[in-house]
């Protein structure tokens, strides 16, 4: 398991680029023919990186100036993507709730699973000023690539979020139906916010998650194109995965939502066909930090 730190002191959910899921889709929902959908694909993500047609609009776009790159969402946002989904403040966590949950404490706590929750979360709101800290060449440096959809692991290693070894991939197993998220939950007063979580667009976009992290191998990489445009991103910035990881961390914490990346930018070329012929996905950091902005 992958131990990546970071700057601040809060607590945020991964992958979190979460993914590998195996709920039921809600009803027709995720069927290619949902009104007001014109172009499913509009956004340049095929299926299953776009996910359902309906939500793939409160997705983030592509960054258009590099000052929009690793931006966070801000809070009006957050709210507007929150309603559309189905969920509101009062779906969430209380403030106690999340201090538990995220601890390993409360009734049932496990601080393994608790810890791989806090390490994604952290790993998916890695924008402005909120950094990851690795070990790159011997020195402590802070990274911050949400909108690349990378992350860089402790051990300098530069990665997608849904690679094998990291958090947010692993993190998988504890928010699965009758993981530790689910149980938790049950024993602590949070069944309300469970149902909450179920009842939005979590559950449709689940299945198109995990059908692009399960085809995605070890690079975990998300083409997109436009016109004749072609580009790469990580899989934590697909629509489909970045809906998903939205959703569980609003329920955990609006406020921590908000700093997810509102903004998509390509990977540099050079990085991602790398990342694509490593047999681990994992490429040194120190090689390619001068092709990407982490700021």
């Amino acid at each position: 398991m992958i131990r990546t730190r970071m700057s601040a002191p809060a607590i945020a959910l991964a992958a979190v680029a979460l993914g590998a899921f195996a709920l039921p889709a809600a009803g027709n929902g995720s069927g290619l023919g949902a009104p007001g959908i014109t172009n499913p694909y509009e956004s340049g993500f095929i299926q299953p990186y776009a996910g359902t047609p309906r939500y793939q609009h409160l997705a983030p776009t592509q960054a258009s100036s590099t000052a929009q790159v690793n931006a966070p969402l801000g809070t009006a946002r957050a709210e507007r993507i929150a309603a559309a989904i189905g969920l509101h403040k009062s779906d969430a966590f209380s403030p106690r709730q999340f201090r538990l949950f995220v601890s390993g404490k409360g009734k049932g706590g496990q601080p393994a699973s608790a810890k791989l929750v806090d390490q994604s979360v952290r790993i998916l709101t890695n924008t402005r000023n909120r950094p990851l800290w690795s070990n790159v060449n011997g020195v402590l440096t802070p990274t911050v690539l949400a909108s690349y959809g990378l992350m860089v692991n402790e051990q300098g290693l530069l990665q997608s979020p849904a690679n094998s070894n990291a958090p947010t991939r692993q993190v998988n197993t504890v928010i699965e139906p009758g993981g530790y998220l689910g149980t938790w939950c049950r024993a602590n007063g949070a069944r309300d916010s469970l149902r909450a979580l179920y009842r939005s667009a979590y559950t449709s976009e689940a299945v198109f998650g995990n059908a692009a992290q399960q085809g995605a191998g070890a690079a975990q990489l998300v083409p997109n194109q436009k016109g004749t445009v072609t580009a790469t991103v990580g899989m934590s910035m697909a629509p489909s995965i970045w809906i998903v990881n939205f959703a569980l961390i609003y329920v955990l914490s609006p406020t921590l939502a908000a700093k997810m990346p509102a903004r998509w930018t390509p990977i540099p070329p050079a990085v991602a066909t790398a990342i694509a012929a490593s047999s681990t996905g994992q490429v040194p950091y120190s090689d390619y930090a001068a092709l990407l902005k982490s700021t």
